[in-house]
C-alpha cells in the first residue's frame, strides 16, 4: 500500500471556515464540519485498507448523515469497498459503500439480517475520478455521484442500526469470517468523510472534485429507476441509420439493446425512439420540433444535429448555435422538463468533403452551448480524433461522411461510457464488428 499527499476537496475549507456577521461565534448546522475527514490520498493494491477504527465512535449512534468519498479505480474487481464501519467480531454486521460490478452499492447488515441493500445500474469503475455520497435523512436514503442525485430509496437504517461497531476501513469490510479483510478496492481512495447532518446539493456539489451536471443527475436516476422513460433520438441522417450500416445496428439501435434489454429494467418498459431525418438540419429540426419531438412524450431528448447545416446557404455558425440554444429551450419547455443531451457529429473525410472541413467548428460551437446551458454534451469529434492520432478515422466511416457499422457502435459506445453504464460483460459493449 502506498500513500501520496493530495488538495483537500474543494469546498471542505468553506465548511469549516468562520461565520461572520451577527451570528459570529455561534454554533450553526450549515457549519458543522465532517466527523470523519480522510483527506490523505491512498493508492490500494487490492489486499489491503486502511484502518480507521479510532474514529468510529463518533459514528456509532448516527441515525441520519452524509458519507462521501473521492475515489479512482484500477481495475474491474467484481466487489470494491470504498468505506465500511463494521463489527469484526461477528459476521455480516456492517454498513458499506462499495462498488458491485463497477455499479454503487450501499447496504446495511445486523448479523447477517439485511437492512437495506440498494445497487445503481450507472457504473464507476472507469478509471476517472469519481466523488459518490450517500445520505440518510427521516425521508429515506439516497446516492449521489458528482454532486447529484442518482438513486434514492425510503428505506433508512445508518450507522446506529448496526451494533458494535469497532472498525472503520477504507477500501476494504472486516468481520469475523473475514478478519484480514474481503472486498478489496484497487485504486486510489483521494478523500473519505463523514458528516452527522445530510449535506444539501449546493455543499455536495462543493465536495467534489469534479462535479456533474444536473441533467446527468437526472439522466442517471432514469437509468437507475424501474419507471418506465422514453429515450427520443433525433438529428439527421447520421441519427436515421440508413443504407451506411450495412444491415447492422445503428447507435440509437445499440443503445436499445443495451437500456432495453441488458440493464434489467422491469419489462423492459424503456422505449426508445428514432426520429431522425436524413438531410435535416438545423433549422429544419427547429421548424418541425412538434412532430419530431413533442408528439412522443419523450424523457431525454437526443439531439445530433450540424453535419448538413455546414453546406446548406443561411445556416452559419451563429444561427446554427441560436437554433440549438432554441431546442434546448423547447425540450425542457415539455411537460415533465425531459432531459435534453447535445451530441456533436462525426468528423468527415477532408479529401472526399472538403465542403465540410469546418465541421469542427459546428462540434466547438455545440459543446458551448451545451456548457452554457448546462447540458450534457457528448463529444464524438473529439472522441474520433483523439482515438485516431488527431487524423480522422476512416475505416469508421463509409462514404467519408457517414459512419458505417464500426462508425456507429464508436458513437453507441461514447454515449454509454459519459452516461455511466459501460460494462466489460455487456455484448454491446464489447461487440467487435469485422
Amino acid at each position: 500500500m502506498r500513500r501520496r499527499s493530495v488538495l483537500l476537496a474543494a469546498g471542505a475549507a468553506a465548511l469549516a471556515g468562520p461565520l461572520a456577521g451577527p451570528l459570529a461565534g455561534r454554533a450553526s448546522a450549515a457549519s458543522a464540519g465532517p466527523l470523519v475527514d480522510h483527506t490523505t490520498a491512498v493508492d490500494l493494491d487490492g489486499t489491503s485498507g486502511v484502518d480507521l477504527s479510532s474514529r468510529v465512535g463518533a459514528l456509532a449512534p448516527l441515525t441520519t448523515g452524509t458519507v462521501l468519498v473521492t475515489f479512482r479505480t484500477t481495475s474491474h474487481n467484481e466487489a470494491m469497498t470504498l468505506i465500511s464501519a463494521s463489527d469484526p467480531a461477528v459476521p455480516s454486521s456492517n454498513l458499506t459503500l462499495n462498488l458491485s460490478g463497477g455499479a454503487l452499492q450501499f447496504s446495511v447488515r445486523q448479523r447477517g439480517a439485511v437492512l437495506v441493500n440498494v445497487m445503481t445500474r450507472t457504473r464507476y469503475d472507469d478509471g476517472r475520478q469519481h466523488t459518490v455520497a450517500v445520505t440518510v435523512d427521516s425521508t429515506g436514503t439516497r446516492l449521489h455521484a458528482g454532486g447529484q442525485v442518482v438513486f434514492e430509496t425510503k428505506a433508512r437504517p445508518f450507522f446506529g442500526s448496526v451494533s458494535g461497531l469497532t472498525a472503520l476501513t477504507l477500501g476494504a469490510n472486516r468481520d469475523s469470517d473475514h478478519p484480514s479483510g474481503e472486498w478489496f478496492l484497487t485504486g486510489t481512495v483521494e478523500r473519505a468523510a463523514v458528516w452527522d447532518r445530510v449535506l444539501d446539493a449546493g455543499e455536495l456539489v462543493a465536495q467534489c472534485p469534479r462535479p456533474e451536471v444536473a441533467d446527468h443527475g437526472r439522466i442517471s436516476t432514469i437509468l437507475n429507476s424501474d419507471t418506465p422513460a422514453t429515450w427520443l433520438f433525433t438529428g439527421d441522417s447520421i441519427t436515421h441509420g440508413a443504407l451506411h450500416t450495412h444491415g447492422w445496428r445503428s447507435y440509437p439501435e445499440h443503445w436499445t439493446e443495451r437500456v432495453r434489454w441488458e440493464l434489467g429494467k422491469p419489462k423492459n418498459r424503456d422505449f426508445v425512439i428514432d426520429s431522425g431525418v436524413s438531410g435535416a438540419t438545423s433549422a429544419e429540426l427547429t421548424a418541425s420540433f412538434a412532430e419530431r419531438v413533442t408528439a412522443f412524450s419523450p424523457k431525454v431528448v437526443s439531439i445530433m444535429i450540424g453535419t448538413n447545416d455546414i453546406a446548406t446557404a443561411g445556416l452559419g455558425l451563429e444561427k446554427y448555435r441560436a437554433n440549438l440554444v432554441s431546442l434546448v429551450g423547447s425540450v425542457r419547455a415539455l411537460p415533465g422538463s425531459p432531459v435534453p443531451v447535445l451530441q456533436s457529429p462525426n468528423p468527415v473525410d477532408p479529401a472526399t468533403w472538403p465542403g465540410r472541413v469546418a465541421l469542427s467548428d459546428y462540434a466547438r460551437v455545440m459543446g458551448e452551448v451545451a456548457a452554457q446551458q448546462n447540458v450534457v454534451f457528448v463529444d464524438h469529434y473529439d472522441d474520433w480524433l483523439t482515438g485516431n492520432g488527431g487524423q480522422v478515422p476512416l475505416s469508421l466511416l463509409s462514404d467519408g461522411l457517414h459512419p458505417n457499422e464500426r462508425g456507429h457502435h464508436r458513437i453507441a459506445l461514447k454515449m454509454i461510457r459519459d452516461l455511466q453504464i459501460f460494462d466489460s460483460g455487456s455484448r454491446v459493449c464489447t461487440l467487435s464488428v469485422p
